[in-house]
């Protein structure tokens, strides 16, 4: 902890910042450990939902309470317009098309990190933010910068967290680097373990409250399949082989994910995976695993973080899944379509595995890595 402290003591430039609680052991531990070292610090809590939750009137509860036991101000945001436009909206008609989404990290850039600050700068003053994720930050130009497959000049690079079973890094990808500049995560220095114990010493009333492991929204329906049953009627469709074969019926596609073996409620001489969800005809296919690897696929909406945007073929190592090991692959850059440069995220490209890759889900993101160093990211849009 020693080190952490030594760490923010030493941080160059401003030491104001405004602290992302959610009513959470990891950013409480966070603001503690900012005051601890001297920063002026205060808390503020977005608004996101009503109800019980983390991100509802329990968090908001415990962050006022942390900042009562620390002695710095509390400020609520209230984001839930936001949020139902940018997340729940969003989820609702990705999952509708067949879609599996990924919100964390859609709700990081257009929900929190950068409205927060626009919110701490032109409210409080404040042009520093500090979340409890568990991911670090190297500023532009830092001596240590490691050598990388591309330009990586003048720019703020995303490291992985040391806790290698508890790294965030993954959600974070698509922070922009005028974002990433003003960011600091105490935690990316330590284990979920070392934080519990930490935040026990210091007795923060948030030391041994239960981590969600849930969506926010999961949490706050009390299931995912609750959240999507409020805003999606039922729509009873097949469940097929690849060849069309018809093996049962669902009630909305939205239930079912990219790989998924159980509660499928079908019979076949060996087990089967969701290989496909086709909204258009809505319908659910499967096959067995060995029909549910992909050597390739096309990524696009990329925000380059810790490089450039390469103009050719590279070697990363990739996550198609917050919780898949990363694997080789080649990445090579693909023209923008039309429908890339309306939406102004252009980056395009392909990913050619060096394994075959199970459950490869259009919607979810596809993240670039060499070593500790996050170099970009995207959404899945299709096989390669």
């Amino acid at each position: 902890m020693a080190a952490v402290l030594e760490l923010l003591g030493a941080w160059p430039g401003d030491r104001r910042v405004a602290v992302g609680l959610s009513g959470g052991v990891d950013s409480s531990l966070t603001a503690a450990l900012l005051v601890a070292a001297g920063w002026e610090v205060e808390g503020l809590t977005l608004w996101l939902m009503s109800g019980k939750g983390s991100c509802c009137a329990e968090g908001l509860v415990d962050a006022a309470g942390i900042c009562e036991q620390l002695g710095v101000p509390h400020h609520v945001v209230d984001s839930r317009a936001r949020f139902q436009d940018q997340i729940v909206d969003f989820l609702v008609e990705g999952y509708g098309e067949g879609l599996t989404p990924l919100p964390c990290s859609r709700c990081n850039r257009a929900v929190k990190f950068g409205p927060m600050l626009e919110w701490a700068a032109a409210e409080r003053g404040l042009n520093r933010l500090a979340t409890g994720h568990y991911a670090r930050q190297r500023p532009a130009g830092a001596a240590e910068a490691q050598a990388l497959p591309g330009d990586g000049a003048g720019r703020h690079q995303l490291l992985r967290g040391l806790d290698p079973l508890k790294d965030q890094s993954y959600f974070l990808y698509d922070l922009p680097q005028a974002v990433l500049g003003r960011l600091v995560f105490p935690l990316g220095e330590l284990t979920k373990e070392a934080t519990r114990v930490e935040a026990a010493r210091l007795g923060l009333r948030t030391a041994e409250k239960p981590e969600s492991q849930d969506l926010c929204l999961a949490d706050h329906h009390g299931s995912m399949r609750a959240f999507l049953d409020a805003y999606l009627p039922p729509r009873q469709g097949e469940i097929v082989l690849p060849d069309g074969t018809v093996l049962g019926s669902h009630d909305g596609i939205e239930h079912f994910t990219i790989g998924q073996r159980k509660g499928l409620g079908v019979a076949w001489s060996e087990p089967l995976h969701v290989v496909r969800l086709d909204g258009a005809m809505n319908r659910v296919v499967v096959a067995p695993r060995r029909e549910a690897t992909r050597q390739a696929c096309v990524v696009g909406a990329i925000n380059w973080v810790s490089i450039a945007p390469p103009e050719q073929t590279i070697a990363v190592e990739v996550q198609v899944r917050y919780r898949s090991l990363p694997e080789p692959a080649l990445l090579s850059p693909l023209p923008e379509t039309a429908a890339d440069h309306a939406a102004d995220r252009p980056h395009r490209a392909r990913l050619d595995f060096a394994e075959p890759q199970f459950s490869v889900a259009p919607g979810q993101a596809a993240v670039f890595y060499c070593g500790e160093v996050l170099l970009g990211g995207g959404l899945i849009q299709a096989e390669g």
